[in-house]
């Protein structure tokens, strides 16, 4: 079972029951890179990582301690849309879970001389990236294909501009956009629903006891800066002289708006590319003829727009290989629709990827945050059930001629 609802101040919150011992919760936040602005290039991120280095409570070691003592574990992570806040803990130690998160959102102070500390360690991320192509090629893919949107704004920043980052700019940017409109709490824990509600309640209400908010549970979030992409395919060649020469092709998709056409594409690019040995990619690329130990194809749908790739590491030798027997997979799923018992089988094979995925409580409760923040709701896996078994065969084989149409591919490759 599960309940969503908000409190006064307009945070929204949802909790399930499930698992054992085990209990986790997640603050999700409607603030990622696309939103900077005129703030410094990497401010979203750098501000999860400042979060945890003291409020006017505890130290940083203190935050540190508070949850990992008790054999639980306290992360963050900061994409193009969203900033989250997660724990897993044992479930006795949930509310504890649940009032740090609050606190160090609300009451982080970012000291000085740990922000200069931290300084270092983020430009230690970033140019950790050179050493991981397949990383680093995906990023600055993104970075062309949304070229002049906000999307095309790197969720890392650079060296420079995480450098000019002071305390004084992060609580700026904190307080713009830190607000309980554009928050949700999450908690998927085997207690009853009124107790992790009751915790929910509690940790929040002393920050936001003063807040009253207007907008009503199911309501989607505000959508700033559209990104009004203009599509202008590109083939660019880097000369990164790495040993194996790395590779992403790919176009605009669907966003997370476009609901039929969005599950079609997700389809899609599982049954091309997707992490089972026995999609077309690999089954033709990696198993067949071994020319990549890894092909895989993605798709990242953001609130507005989308971006499906297919991204491969190959000996510089092979490359033409690949992107000859990647054009012939994708032509064979745009000449021909699937047959009923091919899309049949893709259909349960994805629903099976899903349901054993969301046998993870930790995976259930991020997947909740992001649902909410998305659509206003978390759909029951009835409908999810039913919303992937009602794909047709010819919309599969339309979005594969939309997405996939060689007049709107672009690649790149770092050799």
């Amino acid at each position: 079972m599960m309940t969503v609802s908000q409190m006064p101040s307009g945070l929204r919150y949802a909790v399930r029951r499930y698992g054992n011992a085990v209990g986790y919760c997640a603050l999700s936040i409607k603030i990622g890179s696309r939103y900077e602005g005129q703030y410094h290039s990497g401010i979203a991120h750098f501000l999860e990582h400042t979060l945890f280095k003291g409020t006017s409570r505890r130290s940083s070691a203190s935050i540190n301690n508070r949850l990992e003592r008790l054999g639980g574990e306290l992360n963050a992570f900061t994409t193009k849309e969203e900033i989250v806040l997660h724990a897993t803990v044992l479930k006795k130690d949930l509310a504890k879970a649940a009032s740090l998160l609050a606190e160090i959102a609300f009451d982080a102070s970012f000291p000085e001389d740990e922000i200069e500390i931290e300084k270092g360690v983020v430009c230690d991320e970033i140019a950790s990236y050179k050493d991981f192509p397949a990383e680093e090629i995906y990023d600055r893919f993104e970075e062309k294909i949304f070229a002049g949107s906000p999307l095309s704004r790197s969720i890392l920043g650079t060296e420079e501009s995480v450098r000019a980052i002071d305390s004084a700019e992060l609580r700026r940017f904190r307080e713009e956009f830190f607000t309980p409109d554009r928050m949700v709490m999450t908690m998927v824990s085997s207690l009853e629903e009124d107790k992790m509600k009751a915790m929910i309640v509690k940790a929040f209400e002393p920050y936001l006891s003063a807040v009253t908010g207007s907008s009503p549970v199911g309501e989607l979030s505000l959508m700033q800066e559209p990104a009004s992409v203009s599509e202008q395919p590109f083939n660019m060649t880097v000369d990164k002289g790495n040993n194996q020469t790395n590779c992403v092709m790919g176009a605009l998709a669907p966003s997370l708006r476009e609901r039929e056409r969005r599950l079609a594409t997700l389809l899609l690019c599982n049954v091309l590319g997707g992490p089972a040995s026995n999609s077309m990619l690999g089954s033709c690329i990696r198993e067949k003829h071994g020319w990549a130990y890894n092909i895989e194809c993605n798709y990242t749908p953001y609130s507005d727009s989308g971006v499906a790739t297919i991204n491969f590491g190959c000996d510089k030798n092979n490359l033409k290989n690949c992107i000859r027997a990647i054009n012939r997979q994708i032509r064979k799923l745009q000449d021909a629709p699937l047959s009923e018992a091919a899309l049949n089988r893709a259909k349960y094979q994805m629903l099976g990827q899903h349901s054993i995925g969301m046998e993870n409580g930790e995976a259930q409760c991020l997947s909740m945050g992001k649902s909410i923040l998305s659509f206003g709701h978390v759909s029951s896996e009835s409908d999810v059930t039913g919303q992937i078994m009602g794909i047709t065969a010819a919309q599969l084989q339309q979005q594969a001629r939309e997405v996939f149409d060689i007049d709107r591919m672009s690649t790149l490759i770092f050799l």
